[in-house]
């Protein structure tokens, strides 16, 4: 009697809770009063920002330029931004929602009719797509690799366009339609790596026909951490496994006091991930341990910056509590060394505080802390209007900030990169709405990865 009463209410038990899954919901805009001239301000900053993507954008294939030297082919990370970008656009009534709408579905239907094979020139492979596309036909360009973050990264532009384009018209059915075969299209297994060592069952960081697999695995903490919940999402094999050892590789860090996080120096890739998904006051396995989020980790991050620009241990001139952001970006380059001052071209730089640093020659990019608004307002604003005060039009464009500024090599940028507009314009209008974390927050494959990666609520 009692073995028979076991066993009917064993299985049930199991089966119950296999099925409480969370439903993790985005928190929408950030409670921070804006003045009326800040606001106008946050305008403008978007609206330049936001030509980027609509003069850049192929008129035919809809992709989006690296950056605006006439000779930069089509970057598909810069793509993945765009498409929020353009939504951004109709919601500000810069364009209308059917241009938005037409524009991201002559990039779905590119993507979807591009080659994809072990042609050297193919478009993409087994669902992924190579980094850097000539802009002209769409093949690959510079032997660069087929990418796995920055197909991930288109694949987040695409989760936000299949739930903001919600109307029952031909068009916008039509972009719904061609996401789904989009994402389902990726194989994840393939791109997975082997079971043993440390990149056991993590995410390859790219593939080419002429070298096959690189010979490392995305491990943990930077810009990919959304990769994993897409991919466990999408039903990528030994997703946890995979996770596992990307989680192995933190490195727990307290350069200031109160300031304790997991770093990764360069600020992108504390704000690449949350661009799109919203993680306050949800958690891993991990950070539930350390007892904060990844919102609240990338806060700290933040500041940690702002310390170390206002103590700047180096003595770069321009350097201070208003005037901060080390990230990847262009900069000088060697050309301008003098002394003992050595500059590097576009670099990924970075700093986690002292004795934690990539690289850092002095060169700010304002898309650092402007990407940094959502964590961090109370300092952002600030030091946004400062920055107007001390550079002026000197680092204003025709796209919004130049990439970047070095003043002790009395250097400014006069280009702009699709992937530093694209963070800056999202997360303001994250910042100001939530409208981008609002949609992909909802999308199943999103939900799905983060409770297969063990995601709950902090509180």
């Amino acid at each position: 009697m009692n073995q028979l009463f076991l066993f009917v209410i064993f299985p049930f038990t199991v089966c119950i809770a296999q099925s409480q899954e969370i439903v993790f919901k985005s928190k929408g805009k950030i409670n921070y009063p804006l003045t009326t001239d800040e606001k106008i301000m946050f305008d403008s900053i978007q609206y330049r920002t936001f030509l980027f993507f609509l003069n850049e954008h192929h008129p035919e294939f809809g992709i989006v330029k690296d950056r605006t030297t006439s000779s930069s082919p089509c970057s598909i990370a810069a793509t993945g931004f765009g498409i929020p970008s353009f939504a951004i656009g109709a919601e500000r009534n810069w364009i209308t929602r059917e241009q938005a709408a037409d524009i991201t579905l002559k990039i779905l239907k590119f993507l979807i009719n591009s080659e994809q094979s072990t042609a050297t020139d193919a478009t993409g492979y087994k669902g992924f797509y190579y980094h850097f596309l000539k802009m002209d036909s769409g093949k690959r360009e510079w032997n660069c690799e087929l990418s796995s973050v920055d197909t991930g990264l288109l694949m987040m532009g695409i989760i936000f366009a299949r739930n903001y384009y919600n109307k029952n018209n031909d068009i916008e059915k039509n972009i719904r339609s061609l996401a789904a075969k989009l994402l389902e299209r990726i194989d994840w297994n393939f791109m997975q790596m082997p079971p043993t060592g440390k990149f056991a069952y993590t995410i390859s960081m790219g593939w080419s026909p002429e070298k096959a697999f690189h010979d490392m695995g995305w491990t943990g903490y930077n810009e990919a951490l959304f990769l994993y919940i897409l991919a466990a999402g999408s039903g990528m094999e030994n997703a946890e496994e995979g996770y596992t050892s990307w989680l192995k590789t933190y490195k727990f860090y307290t350069p200031y006091i109160k300031f304790s996080h997991v770093a990764f120096p360069p600020l992108f890739g504390h704000q690449f991930s949350q661009a799109f998904i919203d993680f306050r006051d949800i958690a891993d396995k991990y950070m539930r341990e350390k007892g904060i989020d990844y919102f609240e980790n990338s806060r700290r991050a933040t500041y940690v910056q702002r310390q170390y620009a206002t103590d700047n241990p180096k003595g770069w001139i321009g350097y201070d509590s208003l005037c901060w952001g080390v990230t990847a970006s262009d900069g000088p380059s060697e050309k301008y060394n003098f002394d003992d001052k050595k500059f590097l071209g576009y670099a990924g730089r970075g700093t986690s505080g002292p004795g934690f640093n990539y690289f850092d020659d002095g060169t700010i990019a304002p898309y650092a802390s402007i990407s940094s608004l959502p964590f961090t307002p109370e300092i952002v604003v600030p030091t946004i209007k400062s920055m107007n005060q001390k550079y002026g039009k000197k680092l204003w464009g025709k796209y919004g900030y130049f990439d970047a500024i070095n003043s002790t090599a009395n250097w400014i940028d006069d280009d702009f990169l699709g992937i530093d507009e694209g963070p800056m314009i999202i997360m303001i209008e994250n910042f100001r709405t939530g409208l981008v974390w609002n949609y992909v927050m909802k999308d199943p494959v999103i939900q799905k990865g983060l409770n297969k990666l063990g995601f709950k609520y902090l509180k």
